[in-house]
């Protein structure tokens, strides 16, 4: 369940202890703060922490079941903010999320996580190589959380922006041969878009809160005013992904109408060459309806050269008719 656990004193770290019960005191006696990570716990093994660090039992709830939008609860003790780190397959064109939740107090940190993806190993190594920025307290590990999540959000961007190109080029390509598949995979992408903004859209106003930029203008507490401009900075990137999510689905959308275009448009085509192929094909018919009736009365009948005529004359209105439907592009 506890995947680490260590005391910060000034921006270095300490192992805490192996009772994590002693560790808050510890924390506070020294100055520091204590940051516990746990992957995916049970209700029973939450229970001593809930109880340690104080947590609000409807933060616990969320963090226990998951399944959360990003969003930032303030309560008497503490923070509670979720966030979604997204992972994305290339090569598949799929889209997934995962969930970290954080609670932040005055000298305590507790991150939740739940999925495989998204390991906080490699932020906590990083944040332990800049002290000064880790001793700006708790709030120091709330922005290097939410900054690896963003950075990786402007990663996954990045990747679909390219699928997307390769997509569009091969909707407009002139020997599209997967036409009939095209349409679904667009569908498909466009679903994929659809879950990274669940993802990041509803993690700008929290962000702005933390960073202290919100239209309200009310303060955020627990959250160190020295740590601020690194928030808005996150802030600023989650902003500029945000732009570049609702580019990505207006694409998307703009791709399927152009798409659906084409295949109308194709459509139409074939339906002008069979109706083409129809008239010239009805000319001769016509004609040997006509001389099929066995009328008493045709003296065409009976002519030497009638027969070979009247071959000619259809050769000549075949001809004719193809060069006017050519002329005007149904063939």
């Amino acid at each position: 369940m506890i995947v680490d656990c260590a005391i910060y004193r000034e921006g270095h770290r300490s192992e805490g202890p192996e009772d994590f019960s002693d560790a808050l005191g510890e924390a506070r006696a020294a100055g520091g703060f204590v940051w516990i990570g746990l992957h995916e716990p049970t209700e029973r093994e939450f229970d001593l922490v809930t109880q340690e660090f104080g947590l609000h039992p409807l933060a616990v709830e969320d963090a226990l079941k998951a399944h959360q939008r990003p969003k930032l609860e303030v309560y008497d003790d503490s923070l509670f903010v979720v966030l979604k780190p997204v992972a994305y397959e290339p090569q598949s064109d799929t889209v997934s999320t995962g969930e970290i939740m954080i609670f932040l107090g005055d000298s305590f940190v507790v991150t939740v996580r739940h999925g495989e993806g998204a390991p906080l190993k490699a932020v906590r190594h990083r944040l332990e190589q800049e002290p000064e920025l880790l001793g700006n307290g708790p709030t120091s590990v709330l922005y290097a959380v939410a900054d690896a999540a963003v950075d990786h959000y402007l990663d996954v961007a990045t990747e679909l922006q390219a699928d997307l190109e390769g997509l569009e080029a091969e909707v407009f390509s002139p020997d599209d041969g997967g036409s009939r598949h095209t349409a679904s995979r667009i569908y498909n992408f466009k679903r994929q878009v659809l879950e990274f903004r669940r993802a990041t859209g509803p993690l700008a106003l929290p962000m702005s809160r933390l960073a202290g930029t919100a239209p309200s203008g009310v303060t955020v507490p627990f959250v160190d005013d020295r740590a601020r401009p690194f928030l808005r900075d996150v802030s600023d990137h989650l902003t500029r992904v945000n732009e570049s999510v609702e580019n990505l689905d207006r694409l998307v959308s703009d791709i399927l109408s152009a798409h659906l275009a084409q295949m109308s448009v194709r459509q139409n085509d074939d339906m002008r060459k069979i109706s083409a192929w129809a008239a010239m094909a009805a000319i001769p018919t016509m004609v040997a309806g006509i001389y099929g009736m066995n009328f008493e009365h045709m003296p065409e009948l009976h002519w030497e050269w009638s027969y070979p005529a009247l071959i000619a004359v259809m050769a000549v209105l075949e001809v004719l008719v193809f060069r006017l439907f050519k002329r005007r592009g149904w063939l």
